[in-house]
């Protein structure tokens, strides 16, 4: 008989834990939510209160009968589930399904699965909070009517098989809006002038840029106002008027939060949003090094918090000073945003002596990359200011501005372990020669430049994940799935990193933002937000917070269904007659996307794949080149004679003149096994 039973999710945490735990000590896993609410129905009852209609997750019997045996013969249980909503809601489940004496179920959390942290935990036991147990269930209700109640419209007008979710939804409009606004955006031309100029008494070149005339800024719109410029300072003189010399200081980025660390990992690592989070979870629940066995290698990976430990302060000085020299620590605290729950630390080590290289052979390649980033990430956090010398000069030509601006490094302090996000590319700027104020300087060469404003980008999954918290729609759980779902429902998809709304997405969003204005916006969505925060801090009841939703979603619901009953969504019709009866085929969505169907079903069954095809000739015979996409919905280029004639097929959009590397061969026909064309 076990003195003490503890139940975690996952069979990984419970390795961890074991080790640091008396034999009289069980460890078992749950092995995720053991109830939920059921797929089959709504699950929630309106008529009486909203009360939710829980039921044993399907296949989950002989391990809850196992948990109920070992639940009897403990003296004591400790729910030791994540440290979050979601955890504190497997606890109550876990509780209720148990159901023991009240007094020998307690809640125990750690957000760091350490020797210290646990066992820290295992002393100071608590109840279970009802208050964040609702915010969970206020989520997880409100988004199973939303889901439950406007998905059938979708498999009426659109698709069977189609959802509908309330932040799923508005992730996908954003997208389909910034899609709306690269098609509409018109370029409008500008010119820049640079001049190269070189100092006479180093003989150092460097280059100057247009700013405008009599020190004040002056836009150039088209080639005849380049040219003016141009015709008037053809023959001038470049005087030095100004010399401003400076330091600057960088400052180090703070440690990362869960969507700071998917946005890092997807530009650094080109790792997705899904693959960070499983990375990341097997980090935090533990990973058997060769030295020390099972070690939970960072601290818990969802957060909106940048705060850490005064612990983890002092391990961090310990270490960077050690390394690399008192000048290069700096104890420093971050403000951590005002929308935050700062429930837990900012995801950091769990151990400041476990540098990355040190225990690279127990990681796989992948853990080895992101630890190593978490890691250098919060190092560098708290090391000393980057300090740059600059150097910026204002010259004079005809009364004509031009301007140049240099900077070198002085001392790297944090940029010696981590630069943040794309910066790290960033070359240098070379410092300018020591000029001196009404020095001439010579003219080598002036290169007039027309360019054109350029459309806002389309969202990649870091971007994303960096709007969706900037407006406040989701918490740093949700990022994850959200994107994922819509990824797997075809709303959207991915070329070159890229997110790009299909067909299905633009007819999804028009039909549900055009009917759910109230519910399908960024405006709702983040209030709803803010209204389970407020659960969780028992500033309100969940019950009564889905009752004010629920009565104008039931009228807005109504009106729906009634206005959509005479309304076809008119199907796309193609310039392709039909082999097999002639009639001019439409377009349909699938598994797969978008295909081409007889409009005669079911008396005609006729189906055609979509061929897309670009202007880039194959790179080996000439032939046309097709796009396709894998089962997992990356795209690929493959000749129209591969495997006839030709074996061409790349990840990369082929490119005149380019070579194409075989090696890609093996790769692509290993994702695109089974799929359909």
């Amino acid at each position: 008989m076990a003195d003490k039973l503890i139940i975690v999710e996952s069979p990984a945490k419970a390795n961890t834990i074991k080790k640091f735990l008396g034999g009289s000590t069980k460890v078992v896993a749950s092995m995720g939510h053991v109830r939920d609410l059921p797929k089959s129905k709504l699950g929630v009852d309106i008529e009486n209160d909203f009360e939710p209609e829980y039921i044993n997750i399907r296949g989950k019997g002989d391990l809850i009968k196992s948990l109920k045996k070992d639940a009897k013969s403990a003296k004591k249980i400790y729910l030791a589930t994540d440290p979050d909503r979601e955890g504190e809601a497997i606890a109550w489940h876990l509780a209720t399904i148990l159901n023991d004496d009240k007094d020998k179920i307690v809640r125990v959390t750690f957000n760091e699965i350490t020797r210290g942290a646990v066992k820290k935990a295992i002393k100071e036991p608590r109840r279970i909070d009802i208050n964040l147990v609702d915010a969970q269930q206020a989520r997880r209700v409100l988004d199973r009517i939303v889901g439950y109640k406007i998905s059938p419209l979708l498999w009426k007008k659109v698709k069977r098989g189609l959802s509908a979710g309330r932040v799923q939804s508005v992730a996908v409009k954003l997208i389909v809006d910034r899609e709306d606004e690269i098609d509409k955006f018109v370029p409008e031309e500008y010119w820049n002038i640079f001049v190269n100029l070189e100092d006479q008494n180093s003989k150092k070149q460097f280059e100057a840029k247009f700013y405008g005339k009599d020190g004040k800024k002056q836009e150039i719109h088209n080639k005849e106002e380049a040219d003016e410029i141009l015709k008037n300072i053809d023959k001038a003189k470049y005087i030095v008027q100004e010399v401003k010399k400076g330091e600057k200081k960088r400052n180090a980025a703070p440690p990362f939060t869960t969507s700071t660390m998917q946005q890092e990992a997807s530009r650094k690592l080109g790792f997705t949003l899904k693959k960070t989070m499983s990375i990341a979870q097997m980090l935090y629940e533990g990973i058997k090094i060769d030295t020390r066995g099972t070690v939970g290698l960072i601290t818990y990976m969802r957060t909106d918090s940048t705060r850490i430990s005064e612990e983890a302060r002092k391990a961090a000085k310990e270490y960077i000073i050690a390394t690399y020299g008192e000048e290069y620590y700096e104890n420093r605290y971050y403000k951590t945003s005002k929308d935050s729950q700062d429930a837990h630390e900012a995801i950091r080590p769990t151990y400041a002596e476990l540098e990355p290289d040190s225990i690279k052979d127990s990681l796989t390649k992948d853990q080895y990359k992101l630890y190593k980033l978490i890691y250098n990430r919060f190092m560098a956090s708290q090391m000393s200011s980057a300090i740059y010398n600059t150097m910026a000069v204002t010259i004079d030509a005809n009364s004509y501005t031009f301007k140049a601006n240099g900077q070198s490094l002085k001392f790297k302090g944090f940029m010696i372990l981590y630069v943040e996000g794309e910066e790290d590319k960033e070359e240098e700027k070379g410092m300018l020669p020591d000029l001196e104020e009404n020095q001439e300087v010579k003219k080598l060469k002036v290169n007039p430049k027309q360019s054109f404003t350029e459309p806002p980008p389309r969202y990649t999954e870091a971007s994303l994940v960096k709007a969706l918290e900037e407006k406040g729609i989701g918490r740093p759980s949700t990022y994850s799935p959200t994107i994922t779902t819509i990824l797997e429902r075809h709303y959207i998809e991915k070329e070159q990193r890229q997110l790009v709304p299909t067909e299905l997405g633009k007819v999804v969003n028009k039909l549900l933002t055009d009917n759910f204005t109230d519910i399908i916006n960024v405006e709702f969505t983040a209030k709803i937000e803010n209204e389970f925060d407020e659960i969780a801090e028992g500033k309100e009841q969940w019950k009564k917070m889905i009752r004010q939703f629920y009565g104008p979603f039931k009228k807005e619901l109504d009106k729906v269904e009634k206005n959509l009953e005479h309304v076809e969504i008119e199907e796309e019709v193609s310039d392709i007659p039909c082999d097999k009866c002639g009639r001019m085929m439409v377009y349909k969505y699938g598994r797969y996307g978008k295909f081409l169907a007889c409009p005669g079903y079911p008396e005609c069954k006729n189906t055609k794949p979509i061929i897309e095809y670009i202007d880039v000739p194959c790179p080996k015979c000439g032939g046309k080149v097709q796009v396709r996409k894998t089962k997992k919905r990356r795209t690929y280029y493959i000749c129209e004679n591969n495997p006839k004639s030709c074996d061409y097929i790349s990840w990369n959009k082929p490119k005149l003149g380019e070579k194409w590397n075989p090696k890609e061969i093996d790769d692509i026909k290993k994702e695109t096994k089974s799929t359909k064309k």
